[in-house]
């Protein structure tokens, strides 16, 4: 038998085993599926009390996060199957994009283009509920969501939890040294609240060294750390700050859109940036605000100190962490294509915790949960799709006043052989002379992209 028949066989017995197990009952009704594959993932956590949510009136849907993959696929897939009883759970009352957000330590738009969205309008808008609770505990034999306010029975459930930082990875090892970067220097790649203590940063620098560090590995928003130095460095231009801005790069050369970046240090910035290759952070001294590498050390007056990123810690607490081998950032150990913990086709982690290369960004996860929830949607009725490339169109504002941009827009190829993404597609382009109306599109593609998530 050929290497593809087994694994259209393999592909057919799986959506088999998912079919019989969701026809046994829907969310409520334990399936009696035995061995470590689906059984397996942490210990029997459920509390007995229940979630206070109206019976599902059909497969039910249970979405954790309400990022961009979230909110994606919350939406999508009850469009694309309209059976679905679809529950959004969301530890956050208040939402806050993470995208766009560097547009807002230097002025160029204010909070309200960041959080003026609402996850209950979202739900209302698309017939699905939003749960304000934090997950808990997963028990996957009998199909159990726990959360702090009750348990959510499930058909399917989708994470997608985001990442966490891995101060580690950064020389950070004591807890008190960590608590106190999360506080007094935040990375600003994950909540709203780091946003509101960088932007504060910003506005109030009186002069000196900022300092911006860029980590190795597959970080999330891989040219955001250079944009944010241009917009904290156009800031700075505007107001007539003597300061600088210290780019502490560990990658040897800028990770993406390098002409474009490169071109604005050097014509727009060169008395505000220094950018420094191959300048790991191996240590913090928070005391002396003294940031170490491997052969020097920085002093600088402030900073925003961000950290290698891993999979969301709520992927290794619920046991659905990748081997060693297969992730070295601690993210999900999911199937390639479609994004299932592996033997279990219940259960799947999207947008950032998956051990994928795709570029961890907002249009990456916003094209992947399109694809997801039709993923999802056939899966429910017995059926398969083919894998389709989710797509990176990112835009980087390298100046704010006139606001000017560059841009990439890139697919991603897959091997069947080995069973990989093995890179970006040839149709990957980059447009990196900056202009003013790749500027203006940049809100726009903002613009589009709550729309595509919180609108009906």
């Amino acid at each position: 038998m050929s290497e593809n028949s087994e694994n259209c066989n393999s592909r057919r017995n799986f959506l088999k085993m998912g079919g019989a197990m969701l026809a046994a009952g829907t969310a409520g009704c334990a399936t009696g599926v035995t061995g470590s594959a689906v059984a397996s993932g942490g210990p029997a956590v459920a509390t007995g009390m229940m979630a206070a949510l109206p019976k599902a009136k059909g497969p039910r849907l249970v979405v954790v996060g309400g990022g961009t993959s979230g909110l994606t696929i919350a939406k999508y897939a009850k469009k694309e199957y309209p059976n679905f009883d679809v529950v959004l759970v969301e530890k956050r009352d208040m939402y806050s994009s993470c995208f766009s957000s560097n547009m807002w330590y230097a002025g160029v738009i204010n909070l309200e283009f960041l959080a003026d969205h609402s996850f209950m309008d979202a739900a209302v808008n698309n017939n699905y509920i939003y749960f304000n609770a934090t997950v808990t505990g997963l028990d996957r034999a009998s199909r159990t969501l726990v959360t702090n306010e009750g348990d959510i029975k499930y058909d399917f459930l989708v994470l997608a939890p985001g990442i966490s930082y891995d101060y580690d990875k950064i020389g950070v090892k004591d807890v008190g040294v960590m608590t106190a970067l999360r506080q007094t220097y935040p990375g600003g790649f994950i909540s709203p609240t780091e946003h509101v203590t960088i932007h504060r940063k910003v506005q109030e620098f009186e002069g000196g060294v900022f300092v911006q560090t860029v980590p190795s590995g597959n970080y999330r928003c891989l040219p955001g750390p250079y944009e944010r130095a241009c917009l904290v460095a156009s800031a700075f231009k505007k107001n007539k700050v003597k300061g600088k801005v210290l780019v502490l790069d560990a990658n040897p050369e800028i990770t993406i859109k390098k002409e474009g970046f490169h071109a604005a240090f050097n014509e727009l910035f060169k008395d505000y940036i220094e950018w420094m290759p191959s300048k790991a952070v191996t240590g913090v001294d928070v005391e002396k605000r003294i940031i170490k590498t491997e052969f020097d050390e920085y002093k600088f007056d402030d900073a925003a100190i961000y950290a290698n990123v891993r999979g969301s810690t709520l992927i290794e607490q619920l046991g659905l962490m990748a081997p060693a081998g297969k992730s070295n950032q601690k993210e999900a150990n999911v199937d390639t294509r479609f994004m299932n913990i592996i033997g279990d086709p219940h259960v799947y982690v999207t947008g950032d915790s998956r051990p994928h290369p795709y570029s961890k960004s907002a249009n990456t996860s916003n094209t992947e949960g399109h694809y997801m929830a039709k993923v999802l949607a056939a899966r429910a009725q017995g059926k398969e799709i083919a894998w389709v490339s989710p797509r990176t169109i990112c835009y980087s504002m390298v100046n704010g006043f006139p606001m000017e941009a560059i841009s990439v827009d890139a697919g991603y190829d897959y091997d069947a052989a080995k069973d990989a993404i093995t890179g970006f597609s040839k149709d990957t382009k980059t447009f990196e002379n900056r202009d003013t109306a790749k500027g203006q599109a940049t809100l726009e593609w903002a613009r589009g992209m709550y729309r595509d998530m919180f609108n009906a």
